[in-house]
């Protein structure tokens, strides 16, 4: 295994950023970010042993309604006038095999950080037809949304609220290998 390291960005063109919470207790409203931008470094093509940064613009979130959209932007929740981006710094990514990783990171949204673990299932490494090294992971997990001060909520007349506190994480990411410098 190379010495070297390895920088890689993410492909925002082959790559999704979603999540899912609940809305009424009965159901899900998904939605995803539309600008974000990462960068990997490595050793070689290890990524056991990856330094990750990954940049949402909370702004460009779109769940598909307009006026949804508004509201996640606004002080109930993303506050994209104050807090325009939601960082994560990775700080270990550990081999479970089989393809399989564990992250492990610190999420930062509103100014608030806290430390989140995601699973991470490995794709592989390919070379697209411009002779680009990829590589693809799908990365899923779960955050609770008042740990970041993101508490806005109506009670329901018949029980329960009308947005569920746990957000499930859903990513598709490419990674694009950089020349060497």
């Amino acid at each position: 295994m190379s010495t070297q390291e390895t920088k890689w960005e993410v492909d925002p063109t082959h790559s999704k950023i979603g999540f899912k919470v609940k809305h009424l207790m009965i159901s899900n409203v998904s939605g995803s970010f539309r600008e974000f931008e990462g960068a990997v470094s490595t050793m070689g093509g290890d990524f056991s042993k990856s330094v990750i940064n990954f940049l949402l613009y909370a702004a460009s979130v779109d769940t598909g309604i307009a006026d949804r959209d508004g509201h996640l932007k606004s002080g109930d929740f993303f506050d994209v006038e104050n807090s325009p981006k939601i960082t994560f710094e990775g700080n270990g990514l550990a081999d479970l095999g089989d393809d399989l990783y564990t992250l492990t990171g610190n999420l930062t949204i509103k100014g608030v950080s806290h430390p989140v673990t995601f699973n991470v299932e490995y794709g592989g490494l390919m070379a697209d037809p411009w002779g680009n090294v990829k590589a693809g992971f799908a990365v899923t997990g779960k955050i609770k949304r008042k740990d970041w001060g993101l508490n806005w909520n109506a009670a329901l007349e018949a029980g329960g609220v009308l947005v569920g506190e746990e957000v499930k994480i859903n990513c598709d990411i490419e990674l694009v290998k950089q020349a060497a410098q």
